[in-house]
């Protein structure tokens, strides 16, 4: 949906691609609060916002995309011979 790669997302946030691929997978033990803050700010510059726990009705924390204009034209139902250029 965001087109999001691991090499981006290192880029963006300056990790190491190794260091986010270990954190993936539950073994980034040289991960500091450093590293998560760099991810989870590029994360949210990428358009991912994080919700606290509440945030989006019951359940725990999670995450939201951000809502981008769309600019699909008119729906079929719009359409009319006054509209019709």
């Amino acid at each position: 949906m965001l087109d999001i790669t691991i090499d981006r997302l290192g880029q963006e946030s300056g990790v190491p691609v190794l260091l986010i691929l270990q954190i993936e997978s539950s073994k980034g033990y040289d991960a500091t609060p450093q590293h998560y803050s760099a991810l989870k700010s590029a994360l949210e510059h990428l358009g991912v916002i994080f919700l606290e726990p509440g945030e989006a009705g019951p359940g725990g924390d999670g995450i939201r995309l951000v809502a981008h204009a769309s600019d699909d034209g008119m729906r079929p139902e719009e359409l009319t011979a006054a509209n019709d250029d």
